[in-house]
This record gives C-alpha cells, sequence and structure tokens, in this order.
C-alpha cells in the first residue's frame, strides 16, 4: 500500500507539473518569435496580420494565469477558397470536426483541452446587431497565454488549423477564470465514496 500511494502521488505531481501555468510571463523577445512564426505559418494569408495585431495587444498584457478561450463559430454555407487552402470533400461541420479530432492530442501535448462544447438549441433568443447564426460553441482551457501561443506556432498545427477556416468564420474570446463549478454530480458522488471510505476504515480500526 506504501508503494501503491507512492505511485498515485508521483502520478499527481506530474498531472499538478502539467496543468499549473508553472513558466512565467512572456517577455517581449517571446511575444516577437512567437508572432513571427504564426504570420509565416498561418493561414488564410491575408488575416493573419490582423490576428496577430489582436493577439499582440492581449499577450503583452500577460498575468501568467490561465486562459479559457470561448470559441463561437459560424459555419459558412460552402468551403472558403484561398492559397494553400486544403481539398476536402464533406460539409463544413465534417472539416471542422475533422480539426478537432485532429488537435485533440496537440491541446493535450500543450496541457490545453476543451471543457465545453455544444451546438446551439436555437437562434439568439436576445436580438443582438448584427444577428449571426452560431453552429457550435466550446470552451478551451489552457494553462497561460505562452500555451495559447507555443500551440499555434508548433509546426504540427499549421497543417491542421486550414480545416477549420475553410469552413467557418469564428469569434474568439478570451476569458479569465472568476468562478469555475465542476459538475456538482461528480462532486456529490466523490464525496459520498469518501465519507464511504472514511466510515469504513473507522469502523475497521
Amino acid at each position: 500500500m506504501i508503494i501503491f500511494g507512492a505511485a498515485l502521488v508521483g502520478l499527481y505531481l506530474v498531472f499538478w507539473v502539467w496543468h499549473s501555468p508553472w513558466v512565467g510571463r512572456l517577455a517581449k523577445a517571446d511575444i516577437d518569435r512567437y508572432l513571427a512564426i504564426l504570420e509565416k505559418r498561418l493561414l488564410p494569408a491575408e488575416d493573419v496580420k490582423a490576428f496577430t495585431s489582436r493577439v499582440r495587444s492581449w499577450v503583452e498584457a500577460d498575468d501568467g494565469r490561465p486562459v479559457y478561450m470561448l470559441n463561437l463559430i459560424h459555419f459558412l454555407p460552402q468551403f472558403r477558397t484561398f492559397p494553400g487552402a486544403p481539398e476536402f470533400r464533406g460539409t463544413p461541420q465534417e472539416a471542422n470536426a475533422y480539426y478537432e479530432r485532429s488537435i485533440m492530442w496537440l491541446w493535450l501535448r500543450h496541457a490545453a483541452y476543451p471543457i465545453f462544447s455544444g451546438v446551439p438549441q436555437a437562434r439568439n433568443l436576445i436580438n443582438m446587431q448584427p444577428e449571426r447564426t452560431w453552429g457550435e460553441a466550446a470552451v478551451v482551457r489552457y494553462r497561460n497565454r505562452r500555451t495559447f501561443l507555443k500551440l499555434l506556432s508548433d509546426p504540427s498545427y499549421a497543417p491542421v488549423e486550414p480545416y477549420k477556416f475553410i469552413a467557418s468564420e469564428i469569434d474568439l474570446v478570451a476569458v479569465s477564470s472568476k468562478i469555475a463549478i465542476p459538475d456538482l454530480r461528480f462532486v456529490i458522488g466523490v464525496g459520498f465514496v469518501i465519507i464511504f471510505l472514511l466510515v469504513g476504515w473507522i469502523s475497521a480500526v
């Protein structure tokens, strides 16, 4: 049991290091290096300058804390065409699903993972101007802003990224964590298991 307990502690420490934002804040040299890579690799090229300009102002205010990316995805009626765009046989929704499957291990390698994804049940219930029709909404957790840049700069991301942008338009909003509540069914269930084991141990003693 001692060896088993030590193994669990070791696994937890590995998870803690993977999950925690232990790397320092981004320096200007880091930001310049990452954005230079993005401008060379990301597609479509005509949109990259505007994207990196917005990203720069965001990462220059790096606080080193985790980031939650809200993705509001509008699927196009037909695929976009631009230099370097891949050919895909299927629907825009299928192209986006291919992107999400392909990026899953890349997310995990960079200590990022989706915590929510779903399809809207109805159009906007509040009249927003201009009104858009969302095909999917998702939230992805990144360990920090550095992790977001590292993932986009990873050489294995560039071949996958165009499959999202031939199929959709995205509103991408970076959000800091204020209140994060896990599924209460899980919390209550784990609590009851702990109580059960504790009572059993006390009874055995």
